[in-house]
């Protein structure tokens, strides 16, 4: 896919860096749009070009990435007035690196195949870090064809691709990844919680779960990055953006027949947590409300 003009929509906290690594990495031109247009004149500054409308980006590119907060901003884009429905030419492809439901993958892959371009969902897992690193896990869904040819492109911004099955199957997996990962960061929570009430440091209860078969990338991550420090700042991945995605999740459980007890009680300290306002913040700050004996540490910015 060398020389392809790549379009990137939605340059926030994990498209701005996937953005940024394409422009540095891929030997085409890289065309971004954003409503924000701070994070757009970082990335000019970088050598993106850059799109004054979504219509532009979808006419000039041969590729459009997509990066948005959900499903409803995904189809809004996709298939909403003067979407890319209407702009993307056959023989061309569109990719989704959102979190949005499984349905709605396979809905947009009807819509854009029936005009002749490629569709693929491809969300991506790890942190904000990863992202800049340009180490991100992504899962993807569509047609092994594509899959392969994407992989080039991808590799610019995942350390690991993995082929999850056709359409939607990539968006479960994430969605499913991330109601184990809500779950292990409410697990951890809990244990810190009871720690400390034993007496035991918490960076030393860390470490010492780090070593035995306790550990996990939420305590690497999420335990030993902010709730061991009680940074729990805007600009990271927020309450809000983790309860839509535990939605989507118990939507598939009850689809599937199935009652995720686990991914509920999740969902009860995420509501919580937006009832006291603290929706905007860091999602593992659901540890404060699991110990209440501790005050909530002043909001933080993002370094």
């Amino acid at each position: 896919m060398s020389g392809e003009h790549i379009g990137f929509i939605g340059v926030g906290v994990m498209g701005e860096p996937m953005c940024r690594n394409l422009v540095r990495k891929h030997d085409g031109p890289v065309t971004a749009y954003d409503l924000d247009p701070v994070p757009l004149e970082r990335l000019a500054a970088d050598g993106a070009e850059i799109a004054p409308s979504v219509a532009a980006l979808a006419e000039a590119a041969d590729l459009v990435f997509l990066s948005l907060p959900s499903g409803h901003e995904v189809r809004a884009v996709c298939l909403g007035d003067g979407g890319l429905i209407e702009h993307v030419g056959a023989g061309r492809t569109v990719v989704d690196t959102s979190t949005a439901p499984p349905a709605l993958a396979r809905e947009l892959e009807s819509a854009f195949v029936a005009r002749g371009i490629a569709f693929a969902d491809a969300p991506i897992a790890r942190t904000r870090q990863a992202a800049v690193d340009g180490t991100l896990s992504i899962m993807v869904g569509g047609d092994t064809a594509l899959v392969e040819r994407l992989r080039p492109l991808l590799a610019h911004i995942a350390q690991d691709v993995t082929h999850c099955g056709p359409v939607g199957s990539g968006q479960a997996v994430k969605i499913l990844n991330n109601m184990i990962l809500f779950q292990n960061v409410r697990a951890l929570a809990e244990g810190l919680a009871i720690a400390r009430r034993q007496g035991i440091e918490p960076a030393t209860f860390l470490e010492a779960v780090g070593r035995s078969s306790g550990d996990s990338f939420a305590l690497r991550n999420h335990g030993m990055k902010a709730m061991l420090e009680e940074r729990y700042p805007e600009g990271a991945f927020p309450v809000t953006y983790a309860m839509k995605d535990l939605d989507y999740a118990l939507d598939l459980a009850e689809e599937s027949g199935l009652d995720a007890e686990g991914a509920a009680l999740v969902k009860a300290l995420f509501s919580e947590a937006i009832e006291r306002g603290l929706g905007a913040r860091y999602h593992p700050v659901i540890a404060t409300l699991i110990d209440r004996a501790r005050p909530t540490k002043p909001e933080e910015e993002t370094p």
